[in-house]
């Protein structure tokens, strides 16, 4: 764990795999509770937890462009996994293959 938190590349694998699991649960716990339940109190916390998360995985993503100078394609690429369910979790895997400067 120690790993992640020290490398740049890490911490956006963590930050993937947090905002990947809040995208889940407001997808399939929250909108279902405001929709069908009437209670749009959970939809509204699990939305702004989501939107921090989602905020600081394309930040950290930029960031990791940056020191490894890998081309813009990869912001795209982070882009698009952040607004697909389960996204996260298969750029993460794709993530794992990809060579790194060491920086």
């Amino acid at each position: 764990m120690r790993n992640l938190i020290d490398s740049s590349i890490g911490r956006l694998r963590l930050n993937g795999y947090a905002e990947g699991i809040t995208f889940l649960l407001l997808l399939f716990i929250a909108l279902p509770l405001k929709y069908f339940n009437g209670s749009p109190y959970p939809f509204k916390l699990v939305s702004w937890i989501h939107g921090i998360l989602l905020i600081q995985f394309l930040y950290q993503s930029f960031v990791v462009k940056e020191e490894e100078n890998w081309p813009s394609m990869f912001l795209l690429i982070a882009l698009l996994a952040a607004f697909l369910p389960f996204g996260t979790f298969i750029f993460d895997q794709w993530l794992k293959k990809q060579p790194t400067q060491g920086i």
